[in-house]
């Protein structure tokens, strides 16, 4: 019965969201929230009764009340799990990757001869394994946030690097020349023509890097942490299996996440006003 319930709820909702997205309503700013809420809510009860419909045990997959539940019960424990792995480890370590690959790409700019040796050096970083740099960071640097914040730090640079690079040598020639023609130097020409033409391309680096920043911390915390932070608690309660507070942890980390990207997106769009992929 609760499984036929959600089939139901799910095709209603489906109608609903094609007919939402087919009206005026969803040019609004509430209708453009409104559809993926729906979308959202819909997963959950789809979920809710599949799990329960067809007797799916805990340990496999809980269902979303047993989560919803568990997060209202810890939540001291999830908040200082957030703490430790997102304030201290993954901001800390996204703000310090992103401000090197940025002044990193300025001097790839400003003296072009570097371009050949620190992007393939930058390309080689990228591709190392985080499973394997993880645990040699985390001995160089201890348990604590600070080996943590390194591995973001190797995983955001690439990233925001390549993408600052690029904008950088966005700009068209014309109005390179132009800005010559005024005799303008190499750092009046950077602030006023190459780095707002860059922000598109930067903001996209940036945005990249918030869920990278994220899963890094938490990828680190599995090589070793206090007795605290997201990863070191999906390891413990995997051991015990308790998938409830797995999942705890996986619904918190997903939200800081897109919250992280949102206002990212939104600074984005603050700055970049101008740009057309921001009208309308």
């Amino acid at each position: 019965m609760v499984l036929i319930f959600a089939l139901g709820f799910w095709a209603a909702a489906w109608a609903v969201n094609v007919r939402l997205s087919h009206s005026e309503v969803v040019k609004t700013r509430a209708g453009r929230l409104l559809v993926p809420a729906i979308f959202g809510v819909t997963l959950l009860v789809v979920w809710q009764g599949v799990v329960v419909g067809l007797n799916v045990s805990p340990v496999i997959l809980p269902p979303p009340t047993a989560i919803g539940a568990r997060i209202m019960a810890s939540g001291p424990v999830l908040w200082a799990d957030f703490q430790q792995t997102f304030l201290k480890g993954a901001l800390r370590g996204y703000l310090i990757g992103c401000s090197a690959a940025f002044l990193t790409a300025v001097a790839i700019d400003r003296f072009p001869f570097l371009q050949r040796g620190l992007l393939p050096v930058g390309n080689f970083v990228a591709a190392l394994p985080i499973v394997g740099i993880a645990p040699i960071l985390v001995m160089w640097f201890g348990f604590d946030w600070q080996s943590k914040a390194a591995v973001v730090v190797v995983m955001v640079f690439f990233p925001v690097l390549v993408n600052t690079v690029a904008g950088l040598a966005a700009s068209e020639v014309m109005q390179r020349d132009l800005m010559a023609t005024y005799s303008a130097s190499y750092r009046q020409s950077l602030i006023k023509l190459r780095l707002p033409a860059a922000m598109p391309f930067i903001f996209n680096g940036l945005k990249i890097a918030t869920t990278l920043a994220l899963i890094g911390a938490i990828v680190a915390e599995f090589f070793g942490s206090p007795i605290v932070g997201m990863g070191f608690r999906i390891t413990a309660e995997v051991g015990r299996l308790g998938l409830d507070m797995v999942w705890a942890e996986i619904a918190v980390a997903a939200l800081a996440g897109s919250a992280f990207y949102g206002l990212v997106a939104l600074i984005e769009k603050r700055v970049t006003f101008w740009h057309p992929s921001q009208r309308g």
